[in-house]
């Protein structure tokens, strides 16, 4: 039973969400230039749960804290994995990390992915540059649980092969009988053989039954947008395409309000949304 003041889904059955748990790094490994992988594995050994789509919060000491999607497996409750770019002096300093150093994490937040929503139907995945690291989770679940939908198709967009994530899973995936996965760069060198191009193309290929689709997708704004233009023009729902508004979060508990956008704060109301619940949201420049 939860006692009174326990945040669902809290690590440890936390009561208070500001206070964080030691983590510390048992791997590193660059995904790009700017990019990194880390593997964390709590100090207090107690598992770790979340669901696909939610992020937690890194702490440095010394130096800040961030807000960082969880890019690893959800049936994996032994560690966590976080994919970071290094665009701030705090994410700069989580890339710099080494095997063995100590994160304080606290966490997980957010709505996540709905992923059992989507069971019995053909479910579309697109995403754009790091956009792949929030939608990891899920297309992992989709495949560990392939008979609980339709077409799994994974369409993904990158600004070039060297800033590709994941790359060998990436080509792991294109290698499943079970799933359909299909990626475009916007700039290719002698060496790429696959499609050139932005990622919203790949929707026009895409084979699934729009009356039957559920889409997740995550990436920049703009892309995000075109991408939702194009899913509706092939006939897909508005209620059933869902986007990940990550952006200047900062506390993950709504109290800093940095990251209010209209009514809704992103770390508390979302990072998922419903797409036709925030559209209008998306027309206002200003927000």
């Amino acid at each position: 039973m939860r006692t009174a003041g326990e945040r669902p889904g809290a690590p440890g059955g936390s009561a208070d969400p500001m206070v964080p748990r030691p983590f510390r790094v048992t791997r590193r490994r660059r995904e790009t230039a700017d990019t990194f992988t880390l593997d964390l594995v709590a100090e207090d050994g107690k598992p770790f749960a979340f669901a696909p789509g939610q992020f937690n919060m890194l702490y440095v000491h010394g130096v800040g804290e961030v807000p960082i999607s969880i890019s690893g497996d959800p049936a994996d409750g032994t560690r966590l994995v976080h994919t970071i770019r290094a665009v701030g002096k705090v994410s700069a300093a989580l890339c710099a990390m080494k095997r063995g150093d100590l994160v304080a994490l606290r966490g997980p937040y957010g709505k996540p992915w709905p992923t059992v929503e989507a069971e019995g139907h053909d479910v579309v995945f697109i995403a754009g540059g790091v956009g792949l690291a929030p939608l990891r989770p899920a297309i992992v679940h989709a495949i560990a649980n392939r008979h609980r939908f339709g077409k799994v198709i994974v369409l993904y967009g990158a600004r070039s092969p060297a800033d590709m994530l994941f790359a060998e899973e990436v080509q792991r995936w294109r290698g499943l009988f079970s799933m359909e996965v299909d990626a475009t760069v916007d700039r290719a060198g002698p060496d790429w053989l696959g499609r050139v191009g932005v990622v919203t193309k790949l929707v026009e290929r895409a084979e699934f039954d729009p009356a039957h689709t559920l889409a997740m997708i995550c990436g920049p704004e703009v892309m995000m947008r075109f991408s939702v233009e194009m899913l509706t023009r092939r006939g897909v729902a508005e209620d059933r395409i869902y986007v990940s508004m990550e952006r200047n979060m900062k506390c993950a508990v709504g109290f800093c309000g940095h990251c209010q956008w209209g009514s809704a704060f992103v770390c508390r109301d979302g990072p998922v949304f419903r797409h036709d619940r925030i559209a209008h949201l998306n027309a206002i420049r200003e927000l």
